[in-house]
């Protein structure tokens, strides 16, 4: 087949183009790839399908949601090739998946509203998984997540054995101790016990963004906008000024931030809540 004079193309022929490139006459690269070596593609891809998502891109999302596709067919060619599974089989599990875990619209079973479906989903996913504690449920939250997004889940799961903070109030008291604790931890120079105090206060933030119904995710990546909006507003300032940021005194970087922020940039920090 000349795939060069094709007008349009279909999932067929990206599984066969794959085929040809992981073929002895195909391309060099594409043959020395396995699991692992193409493991970080598959995640930059992703996030690259998130940020059109989130700079709400079509043309762009309709290209990165091709190249994550593209990375699905190449991971699933690799166990053809060792005659583990193929694309098929993974279109084949998804399917079955979706089928068994909506029972309201494939079974007889009738649910009131969105809520009812999200606690069905979790019962029938726990049972499939053979998973007969909450625990075992907490345990399957994948550790490759990032560990802000880890952390919502795992306390998403745990709140839903009653294990969780009554209100945000809550929340907030505890994020007040954990501060204590590190701020202890750093009066005794202990690193470890830093390094751990630190990650139980990022924990304790998340539950108060949980209970603010806020993705912590999300939420961080505003800040970081924001931040580098506000630094480049303060950089240029102080070059309109002729100075140099790096040639300022703390109590002048201070003040410097601190006019930055009372002014008025809407152009850059409405880019942040994209």
């Amino acid at each position: 087949m000349d795939f060069q004079r094709k007008e349009t193309y279909t999932i067929e022929d990206l599984l066969q183009i794959v085929r040809i490139l992981r073929s002895p006459g195909g391309c060099p690269w594409d043959r020395e790839q396995t699991h692992h070596s193409i493991r970080a593609c598959l995640i930059e891809e992703t996030y690259e399908a998130v940020e059109a998502i989130d700079t709400e891109d079509t043309e762009l999302l309709k290209e990165e949601l091709g190249d994550v596709l593209l990375q699905v067919v190449f991971h699933a060619d690799l166990e053809a090739e060792a005659g583990r599974f193929d694309f098929d089989q993974v279109a084949d599990g998804i399917c079955k998946k979706l089928i068994v875990r909506h029972p309201h619209v494939f079974g007889d079973v009738h649910v009131q509203d969105s809520a009812e479906v999200l606690k069905n989903w979790d019962a029938i996913k726990k049972s499939t998984k053979h998973q007969s504690t909450q625990a075992q449920v907490l345990e399957s939250v994948s550790p490759a997540l990032p560990a802000l997004m880890r952390s919502a889940k795992v306390q998403q799961k745990a709140a839903k054995s009653g294990y969780d903070f009554a209100d945000v109030w809550q929340t907030l008291q505890k994020v007040e101790e954990e501060t204590a604790e590190l701020k202890e931890a750093i009066r005794k120079g202990n690193a470890q016990d830093c390094r751990q105090e630190v990650g139980d206060l990022l924990f304790s933030v998340v539950n108060a963004a949980r209970h603010l119904k806020t993705e912590p995710e999300q939420a961080l990546t505003v800040s970081c906008n924001k931040f580098i909006a506000r630094f480049t507003a303060a950089e240029e300032l102080a070059k309109e000024r002729g100075q140099r940021l790096d040639a300022l005194s703390p109590e002048e970087l201070d003040r410097l931030w601190d006019e930055v922020k009372q002014r008025t940039i809407p152009q850059l920090e409405n880019q942040t809540e994209k």
